[in-house]
């Protein structure tokens, strides 16, 4: 069996090549081991990918420059309903994509922290961060299952098609529900299985880092969120997802095996 460390790893050293390599593709998908990449099709624009993610072309437009880098399995903008004044935690915001469309909606009395461990991602996140109209948001380089973050800050977690690559979920749901205000809110785009993985599959990290090795079952899913404390949870499968699914691998069927969700939670109390 894998060790976690060898695998936060590999997860690590394959996003800083997607961020890396991105500074140099001009809007196009990358072939590096990553979530969400049609790997056979170089010509696919990263605004096409996002598209068929769910997020519009006016959403698209209004990002800074390489914050979007098509590294997503649905959008939870859709689902988080932000307000102003909130504060919104970003689990493995990658290049800031999300946190730069939720800053509008908390306005400038709300905060947005990105998480992510690769330091890479967070440099250029942090580079965007400094552009006008961007002053309450910022990012923390740190692992998703210890967050640099205080207990009870958040009011609601987004998170996009990250937390199936961590080794540990278990320890991100604990970490989720104390860094939450009573009665905070988790928001989440992720890809379950519907059916168990091949063992070859199991074994490839490249997978893993492609967003399906590591993805466990709706079943799996609702009870580490239970355990963790949480309730009111909804995890509704997105069945269309199978149609961008099928590009991320040609060779290896994905679509027969994980489908993206959006997964909803809520922190136990009131505010």
């Amino acid at each position: 069996m894998r060790r976690e460390d060898d695998i936060r790893t590999n997860v690590r050293e394959s996003y800083a090549k997607v961020a890396l390599k991105l500074e140099n593709t001009q809007g196009f998908s990358t072939l590096a081991p990553s979530c969400c990449n049609p790997k056979d099709n170089q010509n696919v624009s990263i605004e096409e990918i996002s598209q068929k993610m769910g997020y519009t072309k006016e959403e698209l437009a209004s990002i800074p420059n390489g914050a979007n880098m098509g590294l997503s399995c649905g959008n939870p903008q859709a689902i988080a309903n932000l307000k102003p004044g909130e504060i919104v935690v970003d689990l493995g915001s990658g290049g800031g994509f999300d946190c730069f469309l939720a800053a509008p909606k908390v306005g400038k009395k709300g905060r947005v922290i990105g998480i992510d461990m690769t330091p890479e991602m967070i440099a250029k996140a942090r580079r965007n961060a400094e552009k006008p109209g961007y002053e309450q948001v910022e990012f923390r380089l740190g692992e998703i299952e210890y967050m640099p973050v205080a207990d009870d800050t958040a009011d609601i977690i987004i998170s996009n098609c990250v937390i199936n690559l961590s080794p540990n979920k278990r320890q991100v749901f604990k970490e989720a529900y104390r860094i939450l205000k009573k009665a905070g809110r988790l928001a989440i785009s992720d890809v379950v299985l519907t059916t168990a993985l091949p063992e070859s599959y199991l074994l490839d990290m490249n997978l893993y880092s492609g967003c399906v090795s590591g993805a466990i079952s709706i079943e799996e899913y609702k009870a580490l969120l239970k355990d963790a404390g949480f309730t009111n949870i909804s995890i509704i499968l997105k069945d269309e997802s199978k149609e961008f699914i099928r590009e991320w691998e040609p060779h290896h069927d994905l679509e027969n095996y994980i489908v993206s969700a959006i997964i909803q939670a809520v922190k136990k109390g009131n505010y």
